[in-house]
């Protein structure tokens, strides 16, 4: 075949993906913050001193796994033994695998209990992650590897997502070099959401830590960092941290005819909290068709999900 001929035979197939075109699809799920205090831990406990999480997630692993791409708050560190709960976490190894086995993908780790166990609490969490193949976004254990590995960019079915992880803090304990820890910082947020621009994410998705505790509306300070997040390219923005679920909004693109999700707090998926709406969190399925050039949101489904403390099993909620 002449180069004129494999020339035409190319711009007859692109004139053809443009006359009867096929989009893209993919799903991406989205969880909140999955926690260990110490009565879950005693509960997963052996007898011969491992750890079992399997029951705990039976009735949510098909809803997950459904899902191209599962993403959910990893609120404590894989520090090592002693194992404790709240004020400062350290889980068994064995519930980050069971994440992994349940369908989880990404697991967020930018959070104000990320350094409970100070810098080696923190790069442990990440060899653990690593060896299970989980892929984490927020905590890096130097500038280098934080440079190389964010925006973590993925892509799904030819669509790129960036996925953006940050916290308001890490509970008075300071971020010691050479870790790092995204801190909720426009100036630094900005760098980043151009960066992922510049290696062309179709979907730019920014998870945030966090609001007020127990509160179940957003504040002032959350509703001015979604529309600064939302003026400067990010396309949809998941919350965490208050422990209870906050409003969701589907907001109408200025320029595209898209809309923008918007959760302000997915609330626990599982936990030992006790306070009143603490046990109930809140998921997101988020469904997006690529066609050409342009990636839209067709759809957004949420569903609700309990903690049973007799067990720490998580279930439905209807």
């Amino acid at each position: 075949m002449t180069l004129l001929a494999t020339l035409a035979t190319t711009l007859l197939q692109i004139w053809g993906n443009w006359v009867s075109p096929i989009p893209s699809t993919a799903s991406l799920y989205f969880a909140g913050d999955a926690m260990q205090h110490i009565a879950q831990i005693e509960s997963a406990e052996k007898e011969d001193g491992t750890y079992s999480y399997e029951n705990c997630f039976t009735h949510v692993k098909e809803q997950v796994s459904e899902a191209n791409l599962a993403i959910c708050n990893l609120e404590v560190t894989l520090g090592g033994e002693p194992y404790r709960g709240y004020p400062q976490f350290s889980a068994p190894d064995e519930f980050a695998a069971a994440l992994k086995e349940t369908g989880f993908d990404i697991l967020l780790t930018a959070n104000n209990h990320c350094l409970d166990r100070r810098n080696k609490g923190l790069i442990r969490t990440l060899d653990v992650l690593d060896s299970l193949g989980i892929a984490h976004v927020g905590t890096y254990r130097d500038s280098a590897e934080r440079d190389s590995l964010y925006p973590y960019i993925t892509t799904v079915n030819n669509i790129k997502f960036a996925i953006l992880n940050y916290t308001y803090g890490t509970n008075g304990i300071p971020v010691s070099p050479p870790c790092i820890v995204n801190l909720i910082d426009t100036a630094q947020i900005l760098i980043d959401i151009n960066k992922a621009r510049s290696k062309k994410a179709d979907v730019i998705i920014a998870c945030m830590h966090w609001g007020d505790e127990y509160v179940l509306k957003q504040n002032k300070t959350q509703e001015q960092l979604t529309d600064w997040l939302i003026a400067n390219g990010v396309n949809h923005i998941i919350g965490n941290h208050p422990h209870v679920i906050q409003p969701t909004e589907l907001r109408k693109d200025k320029y595209n005819g898209g809309h923008h999700f918007i959760a302000y707090s997915l609330g626990n998926y599982i936990s030992n909290m006790s306070a009143r709406h603490t046990d109930i969190g809140l998921t997101a399925t988020l469904r997006f068709s690529k066609l050409a050039f342009t990636t839209l949101l067709t759809d957004v489904s949420t569903d609700s999900v309990r903690t049973d403390r007799n067990g720490f099993i998580i279930r439905p909620f209807e």
